[in-house]
């Protein structure tokens, strides 16, 4: 009888562990964290009409453009400020020569597939999420994990990429 009951005990404790270290998720609280922050951002600028993408990007064509939309491995030049939602600037190229070139999809995740909705000429603002861009371990010291980004990108030029 002693070891039937002791069996038990042993399989509600490990159950009760179990249990105990999957409520004590860190990832899923900051995940949390990261959605109330942009539920309010989105709450507080009703009039920004974003247009919430399958993977969880928040695209907002500002400028339609009128030349072609870059895909995956094409260049694209542009110029781009990045911002955290409470509007302090991390990075820019606004106000400079300087025009950030890159191939399509050597970025961050969400940086490349808002381009992709873009055309050559246009502007938009990406809302992109961590787990879009820097994700849970950020980019030190500037971005810390679960940052979620706005940035305001205007698509100079695309230069298709050749296929051989």
């Amino acid at each position: 009888m002693f070891k039937k009951n002791k069996k038990t005990i042993l399989l509600f404790l490990t159950a009760l562990l179990l249990v105990t270290l999957v409520s004590c998720d860190p990832t899923k609280k900051y995940e949390n964290e990261e959605s109330a922050i942009i539920k309010d951002y989105l709450s507080k600028n009703p009039d920004l009409n974003f247009q919430l993408q399958p993977s969880g990007l928040y695209f907002l064509d500002v400028v339609p453009g009128t030349g072609i939309s870059p895909v995956l491995y094409d260049s694209a030049f542009v110029k781009y400020t990045g911002k955290f939602l409470n509007g302090s600037v991390f990075d820019t190229n606004v106000g400079t020569a300087n025009v950030f070139g890159f191939v399509v999809g050597y970025s961050i995740y969400g940086f490349s597939e808002g381009l992709m909705l873009m055309k050559e000429g246009g502007k938009a603002t990406l809302l992109i999420p961590s787990n879009l861009a820097y994700g849970q371990q950020g980019s030190y010291p500037v971005i810390a994990g679960f940052t979620p980004l706005l940035f305001d990108v205007e698509l100079i030029r695309v230069k298709p990429a050749v296929v051989k």
